[in-house]
C-alpha cells in the first residue's frame, strides 16, 4: 500500500473519530435533556396526583356534605349512588339493596315523571320537578328535584344525576295558607253581606224617625215656638250624622275587600268626575299640575280614594285663596301621587293616628273620622303606602303609592 493510500485511510479514519465523537456529545447533550425532562415530568406528575387526590376528597366531601340529597342513577332509572340526606329522604341503602328510581314514583304523578324524564333526555336538564314519591315504608313525600345527564368521552349520555329537596313541610303549610285564604275570603264575603244588610235595617229607623219629625212640624206649622223647632233641627242633624255615619261604616267595610273588577281607568276622566261630585266653594282652586296616568284597578275605589283626600283638603281649607294641588311622578314601578293644600295642617303627633278609623281632628257633625282609614285601606289593597308630610297653619300634602 503506498503512503498516498495510507494517508487517505488515516484521513478518513480521522474523519470518522471526529465524527463519532460529535454524534457521542449529541447523544450525552440529548441523554442529559431527557434525563431533565423525565425528573421535570415526575415532579409535574406528583403534583397533578396530588391535586387529583385533593379534588376528588373535596368532591367526596362535597357529595357528603350536601344538604339536600344527592343521587345518580344510570338511564334505565338504577340507583348508583346516593349521599346520606338521600338515604335519609327515602330510607334506602343501596350499598345492600337495589333501588329503581320507578319504585318511588307516586302513582298520580306517573304521567308528569315520564314527561320531565322526556324532557332530561331531549334537554339535558329540568328543574323545578315539583311531585309526590315513596319512601321505602310508603310514607309519601313532596319533592322539588333539579337534574341533568352525565356524559362520556364522545358526549353519549351514559347516567343522570339529581338534587332532590324535601319541600313537604314547604308544601302543607303552602296548602294550611290555601285553605285560610279560602275561608277568609268567604268570612269577608259574609261579613260584606251583613253589613249591608245592618246598613239597611239600622237606616230604615232613622228614615222613619226623620218622617215623623217632618209630619210633626207639617201638623204644627205655626204653633211651635222657635226653641222646639231648634230642637226638632238638632234631631235631623243628628240624624244626618248618623246615616253618614252608617254608609261611611260600609264604605269603609268594603273598601279593603279585594275585587274582581280590573280596568284601565283613566285618572284624567275621574279627576273630570270629581270636579262635577264634589262641591267646590269659589275660593278654592283644584289644579292638577301634571296629566294623570292611566292605571289598572276598580274605577270605584280608585275614585273613592282620590275623592276623600280632596274633601279632607277642601274640608279644612282656612285661606281666604284655598289652593288644593294634585301631582304625580312616575317610578320604574309604582307611581306617587300626592294631594297638597294650604289648609289647617295636622300636628306631628297625629300623622299616624289619622289613618285609624273613627280618629278625627276636627270634631265637626261632618267628621265621622273614617275618611282617611277608607284611604288607607284603599291603598293598601294596592300593595302602596300612604303618609303626609304637613305644617300647622301653612298647609298638609298627602303621598301614597300604587304599583303598576
Amino acid at each position: 500500500m503506498s503512503q498516498e493510500q495510507i494517508d487517505i485511510l488515516q484521513r478518513a479514519l480521522k474523519r470518522e473519530k471526529a465524527a463519532r465523537r460529535a454524534a457521542e456529545k449529541i447523544l450525552e447533550d440529548k441523554s442529559r435533556e431527557l434525563y431533565s425532562l423525565s425528573e421535570e415530568l415526575k415532579i409535574s406528575n406528583a403534583k397533578l396526583e396530588d391535586i387529583v387526590n385533593e379534588k376528588s376528597s373535596q368532591l367526596a366531601g362535597v357529595f357528603e356534605n350536601i344538604i339536600d340529597a344527592y343521587m345518580v342513577m344510570d338511564l334505565a332509572g338504577n340507583v348508583l349512588k346516593m349521599n346520606d340526606a338521600a338515604s335519609d329522604l327515602f330510607g334506602y341503602d343501596i350499598a345492600h339493596e337495589a333501588l329503581n328510581v320507578n319504585s318511588l314514583i307516586y302513582p298520580e304523578d306517573t304521567a308528569y315523571a315520564f314527561e320531565s324524564f322526556s324532557e332530561l333526555i331531549a334537554k339535558g336538564s329540568f328543574s323545578n320537578y315539583t311531585a309526590r314519591v315513596y319512601r321505602k315504608n310508603k310514607e309519601v313525600r313532596w319533592v322539588q328535584i333539579n337534574a341533568s345527564l352525565i356524559y362520556d368521552k364522545s358526549k353519549k349520555p351514559i347516567a343522570a344525576q339529581g338534587i332532590i329537596r324535601n319541600i313537604t313541610e314547604l308544601k302543607s303549610l303552602e296548602e294550611q295558607k290555601e285553605k285560610i285564604r279560602n275561608a277568609l275570603e268567604k268570612s269577608n264575603s259574609e261579613l260584606y253581606e251583613y253589613a249591608h244588610v245592618v246598613s239597611h235595617d239600622l237606616k230604615s229607623p232613622l228614615r222613619s224617625i226623620d218622617a215623623l219629625i217632618s209630619w210633626i212640624k207639617m201638623d204644627n206649622e205655626g204653633k211651635l215656638d222657635e226653641p222646639t223647632l231648634q230642637n226638632f233641627k238638632l234631631i235631623e242633624e243628628t240624624l244626618e250624622t248618623m246615616e253618614n255615619l252608617i254608609s261611611n261604616i260600609l264604605a269603609y267595610s268594603s273598601a279593603g275587600s279585594e275585587t274582581n273588577i280590573s280596568q284601565e281607568v283613566n285618572l284624567n276622566e275621574t279627576m273630570e268626575d270629581l270636579h262635577r261630585l264634589l262641591f267646590i266653594p269659589e275660593h278654592i282652586s283644584i289644579n292638577v299640575l301634571k296629566k294623570m296616568p292611566t292605571i289598572k284597578g276598580d274605577p270605584t275605589k280608585l275614585q273613592q280614594l282620590f275623592q276623600n283626600l280632596l274633601s279632607n283638603a277642601i274640608k279644612f281649607s282656612n285661606k281666604d285663596k284655598g289652593i288644593v294641588e294634585i301631582d304625580v311622578v312616575e317610578e320604574a314601578s309604582f307611581y306617587q301621587f300626592s294631594i297638597k293644600d294650604n289648609g289647617i295642617g295636622i300636628e306631628k303627633k297625629f300623622h299616624d293616628r289619622i289613618f285609624k278609623i273613627f280618629h278625627s281632628l276636627n270634631k265637626s257633625k261632618e267628621s265621622t273620622g273614617i275618611g282617611l282609614s277608607i284611604v288607607k285601606k284603599i291603598v293598601d289593597l294596592y300593595e302602596g303606602t300612604i303618609w303626609l308630610e304637613s305644617e300647622l297653619g301653612k298647609g298638609t300634602t298627602f303621598f301614597f303609592t300604587i304599583k303598576k
